[in-house]
């Protein structure tokens, strides 16, 4: 069988972007579907009104919606990633669909915690601090989560910038790991994803992209299946 055929019978997966920015949909489906290679096809899809990037939790919030409802409509999907770092509408989405559903936070925490590491996050929004923190929480990670370290500056232009954006969360996760004593660290944010990349080779301790990570969750719970 050819790579047409194989990709053929390979499982769809839809990638669902909280924000309205396309381009943040179209890299994020690049990166997953580059950690899926042939065994999985990734589609996007973006939301129709909101924000270009979530900020702060009245946003993520007002969110959920459109993610159970871009979900639920979805037709012959194997799986499904809430692709904002807050997970909105994660839970009510697997309320309403009869495939596995991942989200970016739940999968880059489950994956930095794995073997019991301590881990932290390393991010550009800090009016998500709280909600990330008690993401940590509820997965019941609080004793291994070492906290947050958010970049300086308006995280906007900074992820207009992607030099300074590399930069800037370099110095988090640096921080995050001499001062925190992280053993792991993840990149909090689904725009974050090319930084997260470039990240990973640069540090002894795992720095964890969240979109790679949904891939990877998403891929056991499909042979579980």
């Amino acid at each position: 069988m050819d790579d047409r055929g194989m990709r053929g019978r390979a499982p769809r997966i839809l990638l669902i972007n909280p924000n309205t920015n396309r381009a943040t949909t179209a890299m994020m489906v690049a990166l997953a579907q580059a950690e899926a290679g042939d065994a999985m096809i990734v589609e996007g899809a973006t939301a129709a009104s909101g924000v270009p990037m979530i900020l702060d939790e009245a946003a993520l919030a007002a969110s959920a919606e459109q993610v159970v409802a871009i979900g639920a409509g979805a037709a012959a999907m194997a799986g499904m990633i809430v692709a904002a770092f807050g997970d909105p509408g994660l839970e009510m989405l697997r309320g309403s669909v009869a495939v596995p559903v991942v989200g970016l936070c739940e999968a880059g925490m489950l994956e930095a915690a794995a073997g019991g590491r301590r881990f932290g996050v390393a991010t550009t929004t800090p009016a998500l601090a709280a909600a990330i923190d008690a993401k940590a929480r509820a997965l019941g990670l609080g004793p291994l989560y070492t906290g947050i370290r958010v970049t300086p500056g308006d995280p906007t232009a900074l992820v207009g910038d992607p030099e300074r954006l590399e930069r800037a969360l370099a110095d988090a996760v640096a921080l995050a790991i001499e001062r925190d004593e992280a053993e792991a660290v993840v990149i909090g944010g689904g725009p974050l994803g090319r930084a997260a990349s470039a990240l990973e080779r640069r540090f002894a301790v795992p720095v964890i992209g969240p979109v790679p990570a949904a891939i990877r969750r998403l891929a056991r719970l499909l042979q579980e299946r």
